[in-house]
């Protein structure tokens, strides 16, 4: 494909140097250059790969979109001149894959908690109704029923309009997405073409990178303020910050709620641990998933479909007939006659839902013995409260690793246990290796009790010192219970 061509979609950009090269794939890591690239100098948060154009140069880039061009390097290639070249970045890429967020119909999902399970849900219930569908999710990205393995939340720009680009070709006609506040405030999405985006709720999370809340809000606000009008806006009008995503939006809007008026009224009747009957708009339905947490994801689900034109009696059949996303309030019984639940719960707010969830259904037939940490090198500031809240919930809580990263694990729990008050340590251990606690929690386990493991969920590993060590809560305990035989 031609530069030209390429550059028309950044709307006539500022041009240095002469010439329409032919561009065989374009980058923004200059590791991957080679003869014929277009290199995008993208102003990471820890690399800025305007000090690289020079590298690019010398590997084979026949042209450079960048935000400023190198005096020294000024002569030396073709220069694309941006406001912002990580936009830029998603939008040459759309133009790459001939735009194939266009040729079907795109969701996003967005919030803090309950995205994995939405956006997972929508593409398997598509799939049931008989259409082929995408999935681009934190556990694994779907091609219909081709399984890539996810790297993150939101892939970076190239892989992700590849990975569209590869829908369209499989035939898929609609894609199911999370959308992660740095993918928003990364540019990840730009050139992407949603039909509609989903809000599930704002608790405090990623703030080692947003800094503060209004941040943090702001980046996922700004995915609705940039829906079309074309697209629906579907919201949780029972979180504080649910109606601000609709503000500014030109979307079609849409609210979902357990307590107040709203588009997609549910109510819950009964909870179990098989699962939870509730009524949704005036509808009875079955579901297998818990919680107060879960049945909110159960109605946005429900009014994504009803937005996107699925009756109904239809929507409540197929959703009858789900089961839970792995890692995901996943349930797994001793044969002693106490239950393991491990679920992704890494946050306070998630943590509360989680543990007020099993509560409910519990009463007073039994205790419930948390395991729970923290991730390294992430936000501090969630850590005591963290503890806090397992603590306040909990019979008896053992804080443990999570994915410690480059931090010492020992200091990690010291973070987690200021938190607490002298009575409330005394109803805490702390053991660092994240087996042990487990094995200990199953020790400690008697009939009729509830061990939830908290924090990792569909994790396969444990990150250590930049090594990913194989590691999985469920395997775990699977290895314990089949023991107890």
């Amino acid at each position: 494909m031609r530069l030209n061509k390429l550059t028309e979609a950044l709307g006539l950009p500022e041009s240095v140097g002469s010439g329409n090269p032919e561009i065989i794939n374009i980058q923004s890591d200059s590791r991957k250059i080679e003869k014929g690239t277009l290199f995008v100098a993208v102003r990471g948060t820890v690399v800025d790969g305007h000090a690289y154009i020079g590298n690019a140069i010398d590997s084979g880039a026949v042209a450079i979109v960048c935000e400023e061009i190198p005096e020294s390097l000024s002569d030396k290639s073709i220069f694309v001149v941006v406001k912002n070249s990580a936009e830029s970045l998603g939008e040459l890429m759309a133009v790459w894959y001939g735009y194939p967020s266009d040729k079907m119909i795109l969701v996003g999902v967005t919030g803090t908690n309950g995205k994995t399970t939405i956006a997972t849900l929508l593409y398997e219930m598509f799939r049931k109704l008989g259409h082929k569908a995408g999935l681009i999710s934190t556990v694994c990205n779907y091609i219909d029923t081709e399984i890539l393995p996810a790297t993150h939340t939101t892939p970076g720009p190239i892989e992700l309009q590849e990975l569209l680009a590869m829908m369209v070709d499989a035939g898929c006609g609609y894609a199911f997405m999370e959308v992660s506040s740095h993918a928003i405030d990364q540019k990840r999405i730009s050139g992407l073409s949603f039909d509609g985006g989903i809000f599930t709720n704002l608790t405090r999370d990623h703030l080692d990178y947003h800094k503060t809340v209004d941040n943090y809000l702001n980046a996922k606000k700004a995915f609705f303020d940039n829906l079309p009008a074309a697209a629906f806006a579907l919201t949780n009008a029972d979180d504080r910050n649910g109606l601000v995503m609709l503000q500014n939006t030109k979307a079609k809007k849409f609210t979902y709620s357990l307590r107040t008026q709203a588009d997609f009224k549910g109510r819950i009747l009964e909870s179990h641990f098989e699962g939870t009957e509730l009524t949704i708009n005036g509808r009875d339905i079955i579901v297998r998933f818990v919680g107060r947490f879960n049945a909110y994801n159960i109605l946005a689900v429900y009014g994504a479909m009803v937005a996107l034109g699925k009756e109904p009696e239809e929507i409540l059949v197929a959703l009858s007939d789900l089961h839970p996303v792995s890692g995901r309030f996943e349930t797994i019984p001793s044969p002693l006659g106490y239950t393991a639940i491990v679920d992704y719960a890494h946050t306070p707010d998630a943590l509360v839902n989680v543990l007020s969830s099993i509560r409910e259904v519990l009463g007073n037939n039994g205790s419930i013995i948390t395991i729970a940490g923290a991730g390294g090198n992430r936000d501090k500031g969630k850590r005591p409260i963290m503890a806090r809240e397992a603590v306040r919930l909990s019979d008896k809580v053992i804080l443990t690793s999570d994915n410690p990263r480059f931090e010492e694990p020992d200091d990690i729990l010291n973070d987690m246990v200021a938190g607490l008050t002298p009575s409330e340590r005394e109803q805490t251990v702390c053991i660092a290796d994240r087996s042990q606690a487990i094995k200990t929690a199953t020790m400690l386990a008697k009939k009729g009790d509830i061990i939830l493991v908290a924090g990792k969920g569909h994790e396969d590993y444990q990150e250590i010192k930049g090594v990913k060590y194989p590691f999985d809560d469920c395997e775990k305990l699977k290895d314990i219970f089949a023991k107890q035989q």
